[in-house]
């Protein structure tokens, strides 16, 4: 299959591309950048130059795609609204361009669009999100405006992607502990992330586009929910810093903006996508991964 992913070069596509060619489909990588060129080529693509928001250049490769991966975010505005609508329209051009309906789109989302109070509810496919109380959800909207044309687009919400470098939203928790000298948690740090290995999270993406049908939804969970406070001990243990538990009242004045999505627990489930596409994930565990990670620096 002639495969267009978009976010080619990053985390998750840096191991995105090498499975999919693995299993023998054409990539084409979308790269602004000769550093990203040069590595897409050394892994064995075809670059396509341009930015994700160049809609125009987007349409262009989409058009000529068998299947597309839209695994592009920016991820540095967590606060904005603004790169959620940006990547509304994303996936209006992406879908607005494909050759036929039948053309797999995969477009990328997270479970912690859906979350459930302490102790309640995991989180599980059929959930469905609103731009209306968390911006992200911009993208699933676009998503099921496609669904609703017929075409054959599918949404993969992705948990906490971790290896041993990076680890998702928990960076934030490492760069706030590396300010206050200390790493905290709130109350009993009973609230949980649920997460996945970036491997097992690329070969989700690409059983989706090989596999999934018009209007489904998939979790690329290994992990349903790691206690915050777990997690908090093993960067505390690496970075050689003090654990301690804080107040819902002090959240604020240690996460800053992370305070509010510190205090939630978002568990979610695997089990359907494991089912549903037969993926069953190997790779190492949130814990193990962050025991082993490079805090310094």
């Amino acid at each position: 299959m002639h495969v267009f992913v978009t976010g080619a070069t990053g985390f998750i596509g840096s191991f995105l591309v090498p499975e999919l060619i693995g299993a023998g489909h054409h990539v084409v990588g979308l790269s602004r950048s000769d550093a990203g060129a040069d590595a897409l080529t050394r892994a064995g693509a075809e670059v396509f130059r341009g930015d994700v928001n160049d809609l125009d250049r987007l349409s262009e490769a989409a058009a000529q795609a068998e299947g597309i991966i839209h695994a592009a975010f920016d991820h540095e505005q967590p606060d904005s609204p603004v790169p959620s609508e940006n990547d509304r329209k994303v996936i209006a051009a992406l879908g607005a361009a494909l050759a036929s309906p039948d053309v797999p789109l995969v477009v990328t989302s997270g479970t912690g669009l859906v979350h459930s109070p302490t102790g309640g509810a995991v989180v599980e496919t059929d959930s469905h999100p609103t731009s209306a109380l968390v911006p992200r959800a911009a993208s699933e909207e676009a998503a099921e405006a496609l669904m609703a044309e017929g075409k054959r687009v599918m949404v993969m919400r992705l948990p906490q992607v971790h290896d041993t470098l990076r680890q998702g939203r928990l960076r934030w928790h490492i760069q706030i502990a590396r300010q206050q000298g200390r790493v905290a948690y709130v109350g009993e740090g009973e609230n949980r992330v649920p997460a996945v290995h970036v491997t097992d999270a690329a070969r989700a993406f690409r059983l989706a586009l090989e596999n999934g049908g018009a209007g489904d939804r998939f979790h690329a969970v290994a992990e349903e929910g790691v206690p915050l406070r777990a997690i908090a001990e093993v960067i505390g243990a690496g970075m050689g810093l003090p654990v301690e538990s804080i107040s819902p009242d002090e959240a604020a004045a240690y996460f800053g903006p992370l305070a509010q999505l510190a205090v939630l627990d978002l568990p979610a489930s695997g089990a359907v996508t494991q089912q549903r596409l037969d993926w069953t994930p190997t790779g190492p565990d949130l814990l193990t991964d962050l025991h082993n990670a490079r805090y310094a620096g």
